[in-house]
């Protein structure tokens, strides 16, 4: 769909470049411009508190079909090379710090006057005005945290806050401009003009959170969770299982008030469907307590496969809590081309950007580049000779 689509991927981390990276699934053809040691990111996979592995999954994911030319933007030559790209190019996406593109010389004033039909997409933690737009951000403080997203998930109100795992905001953010860079390419079909599109960490954190803020915005006052043993609702709550596993029932109210008797007798208890304390949803919500006991240890009694599968052949909302190894087998996630086989010579397969266009094809995913591995081929397609390329990489502009 965006065969000859001319990207340039001049970020670092994911939330930028994850955006590039969807344009490229559908084939558009993205540079990834980095310094000369490399995007940081390169090396993220490599904390010890996140998955262990020789593959460097983080890059893998991130700058999978992507060319690497390795600049540095600090030397006038290399701005010069990059001003050149961008007269020729449709996107150019970012989420360095906005003080720096300045000093880069990578901000919109500039480079718009280059070329006016451009799509310049801009990331940043906060957003684009006010006194918190040159805060240092990551998706940890701006969209987790700020958004309030990392208080309500708590599981209950003496809980502390509960951390999220690494890129989650990220990923969505990614989206989120994506989003923006093709509406903004739909203009520019109608009316010719390029433009600026933006969003920001703390922006999808909001709109993740949107209900409960929305709810505050109208005035309500949101209860903290109550302990796990005083749920309100024991049949909108996960159970432990057997086999240490957990199982997630969502009976919303009419279906409770529709199969709470077909509910007792598939857990093989159809007395609870009359016991008074039970009878009603009124009924369950007033003695949550002795319902959750008698349910935790009757869940106990088989493994959570059991329970899923019972539940799911009665149309119940249900489904185990997943591991994120749990993706590697998930035959539903590999039907439906959520995972998805990188390029054949590498083995491996990979998370495919969550969107799909009747009539249209992704790319296989490439493998993800080296540190400007591209940057002689790039700069010969521009017009760079052999020599001054050589008296660019000695200058130390190129890499």
């Amino acid at each position: 769909m965006f065969a000859g689509l001319k990207v340039l991927d001049v970020g670092s981390f994911i939330a930028g470049p994850g955006a590039a990276t969807i344009l490229s699934d559908f084939g558009a053809d993205v540079i990834k411009v980095e310094p000369p040691e490399g995007d940081p990111w390169r090396e993220q996979y490599k904390r010890p508190e996140l998955p262990r592995s020789k593959v460097n999954y983080f890059w893998m994911l991130t700058s999978r079909n992507k060319k690497s030319l390795a600049l540095n933007l600090k030397a006038p030559e290399a701005q010069a090379i990059l001003h050149r790209l961008v007269k020729d190019c449709d996107v150019f996406v970012t989420n360095l710090p906005h003080r720096l593109r300045g000093t880069l010389g990578i901000d919109y004033e500039v480079l718009k006057k280059l070329n006016p039909r451009m799509i310049y997409a801009s990331m940043s933690g906060y957003g684009e005005t006010g006194e918190d737009r040159d805060q240092l951000a990551f998706d940890t403080t701006a969209w987790w945290s700020r958004s309030g997203l990392m208080h309500e998930v708590r599981p209950s109100g003496d809980s502390p806050p509960a951390r999220s795992v690494a890129a989650m905001g990220d990923q969505v953010s990614g989206l989120a401009l994506y989003g923006a860079i093709v509406s903004a390419l739909y203009r520019r079909e109608r009316t010719g003009a390029g433009g600026f599109v933006s969003s920001s960490l703390m922006a999808t954190g909001v709109w993740t959170n949107a209900a409960t803020i929305q709810a505050a915005l109208c005035g309500a006052e949101s209860p903290e969770r109550p302990p796990r043993h005083k749920d309100p609702n024991p049949l909108n709550r996960v159970y432990g299982c057997r086999d240490g596993r957990w199982l997630m029932l969502t009976m919303n109210v009419g279906q409770q008030i529709k199969y709470w008797e077909r509910f007792a007798e598939l857990i093989e208890m159809p007395e609870l469907a009359a016991d008074p304390r039970f009878k009603t949803t009124e009924a369950r919500r007033a003695n949550p307590e002795p319902l959750i006991v008698i349910l935790e240890a009757t869940f106990m009694k088989q493994d959570a496969a059991f329970w899923r599968a019972l539940f799911r052949k009665e149309g119940f909302a249900v489904s185990m809590v997943a591991k994120s190894i749990d993706a590697v087998t998930d035959k539903q996630m590999h039907d439906t081309g959520v995972i998805v086989p990188m390029e054949a010579s590498l083995g491996v397969e990979t998370v495919n950007s969550p969107l799909w266009i009747e009539g249209e094809t992704k790319t296989v995913p490439r493998r993800a580049p080296e540190i400007g591995e591209h940057s002689d081929e790039i700069l010969g397609d521009y017009g760079y000779s052999k020599e001054q390329i050589e008296a660019l990489r000695s200058s130390k502009a190129v890499a």
